[in-house]
Order: structure tokens, then sequence, then C-alpha cells
């Protein structure tokens, strides 16, 4: 099921929609260390599953959470890439609505920007703005553990194709975890892996013209800008990022998804691509994509055959 948000009136001027993004604010801000941060976890994970249960009828409670959901993935997608960069001010500076400025996957809709907005005002009746409230808990690898937990979340409520839009075009945050951390790229697999199994199931159903390219261009940008690290990112300190299975599910995922490209000349850009960091790649030999590189290249042949 997929939630198409109201107006900014319907779900984000409400009193549990500010009360949920002020709590997502708080997760955000303070440290995994605080005592608090569980309790405040725990605390949105019960108004959210609240909500469905509560809801089974008018989905209005159900669109609350897709809404708040979306707003604090943007947000925390801002603080994640600003944090990559070892920004200062935790990307708290260079947001406009709590949404950073650079990239397209920043144009939020009306909806989005208003559940931003009663968050800081939510602050603001308390005499705080979210710059003073915790800074060190702005690590990029709590960050991007957050990103996961949001598209989780966002998935089990239908809305989870707005994360992975605003996750295929942060372009920038991929080049950054090319020469991130080794533990800060593990978490960043974690969530392009899931991401990435969710992108494929976008568009199954039967949509009009300019929906069907938008998710074609939205499935191109995700492989585009994230396969990158699937293959360069290191396989874990201690243990595995993902284990052999979930390696191998991924794995025909991504094929799959370039199978979905239909147009050649796409296929090309995303294999020749794989092909560069694969190969110049030593540490690693996956996401192996040699049968699907095999199968464009035949596919090549007879293309121009036909010419």
């Amino acid at each position: 099921m997929i939630i198409m948000l109201r107006p900014p009136e319907a779900a984000g001027d409400s009193g549990i929609a500010r009360a949920l993004s002020q709590l997502l604010s708080i997760v955000n801000d303070i440290p995994v260390s605080s005592r608090k941060y569980e309790g405040v976890r725990s605390l949105v994970e019960r108004l959210i599953d609240e909500n469905l249960r509560e809801d089974n009828e008018t989905l209005r409670l159900r669109e609350v959470n897709c809404t708040v959901l979306s707003a604090a993935f943007a947000r925390t997608l801002g603080q994640l890439e600003a944090a990559a960069m070892g920004g200062g001010n935790n990307g708290i500076g260079d947001l406009t609505d709590g949404v950073p400025r650079n990239g397209d996957y920043y144009r939020l809709s009306r909806i989005l920007r208003a559940v931003l907005y009663y968050g800081d005002a939510a602050w603001t009746r308390f005499g705080k703005s979210r710059e003073e409230l915790g800074r060190s808990g702005n690590s990029a690898e709590k960050l991007a553990a957050e990103m996961l937990w949001l598209a989780q979340k966002l998935a089990a409520c239908g809305g989870v194709e707005e994360a992975v839009g605003m996750w295929a075009s942060a372009s920038n945050l991929a080049w950054l975890a090319l020469s991130a951390e080794p533990r800060l790229q593990g978490s960043l697999v974690k969530v392009s892996a899931f991401l990435f199994k969710k992108a494929k199931d976008i568009g199954g159903e039967e949509r009009e013209g300019s929906k069907k390219e938008q998710q074609r261009q939205t499935k191109l940008k995700m492989l585009m800008s994230w396969l990158p690290l699937l293959c360069r990112a290191s396989n874990g300190t201690d243990a595995p990022v993902l284990s052999i299975g979930e390696r191998a599910e991924l794995e025909k995922v991504l094929e799959e998804t370039i199978e979905t490209l239909e147009q050649e000349e796409d296929k090309e850009k995303v294999l020749s691509l794989w092909l560069h960091h694969f190969t110049y790649c030593p540490s690693s030999d996956w996401p192996n994509l040699h049968t699907c590189y095999a199968r464009w290249c035949t596919a090549s042949r007879k293309l121009l055959l036909l010419q």
C-alpha cells in the first residue's frame, strides 16, 4: 500500500503529528549513550503502532505516520551528509526548514516542509532550538542507523517510496561514503540494501506515463549513486555487514532492478559503473553482476545486427 500524502492541514497540522515530529527530533539530537534515548525511541514506535491499529478505515493516522517519518528521514539525511563531511554544525547550519539545500531529493512537498516547521515550532515553545540540543548525539554512524530505522518504519506504514527517492538522489553522500571509515560504510550499506529491495518493487502496479518515468529515473539514480559503495565498502571490522544469504539476495535484487530499466543506454551506464568499481577494488568480489553484464552484451550485439 502506498499512502498519498494530503495537504498540510490534513496531516501535518495536528497535535499527534507535532508530538511525533518533536519526538523524532529528540531521537536525532540526543546521543545513544543517554539513558533517555531508548525510552524516546520506544515511545515513537508505540505512537506509530497505535496510529496504525486505530486507523483501519480513514487512513488519516497512517498519513500522519508517513508524513512525519518522511520529514524526519529528510532531516536526518541532511544531518548525516554534514556529519560525513566532518562539518562542525552537524548539518544544522545548512538547513532550510530542516532540509539541506543541495540536491533535488530535498525539494520536498509542502506537507513535509509543514511537518518540519511544526517540529521546530514545538521546540520554540519550550524556549530551545534544535541547534542547542545535544549536538554530540549526531555522529554519522548514529544517524545512519537512524536512517535505517526510519526507512523500516516508513515501509511498515506504506510510505517507503519517499525514502527511496531521497536516498536515490543523495549522490553527494554516496560519494563521501566511498572514503568514509569502515563502520560508517557498513551502516550505509545496510540502509542501501534495504532501500534497494524496496526500490525494486516500486512501479509494479500500472502507472501513468509521467509517474512511470519518474520511477525509472529513481531506480537509475539509486543504482548510479550507491553501486560504487557496495563494490568498495568494507566487509565489516568484527563481522560481515551482510550475511552470505543477504549478499546473494541483494545481487538478485540488483540484477532485477537493472533489467527493469528497459533502455539499453541506462543499463550500459549502470553496468559500466559497476565494472569500473568492481574491477578496481581488490579487496572485494561483491556484488558479482557478471551474468547481468553478459546478458546486456548479448542484447547489445543483437541490437547492432538488427540496425
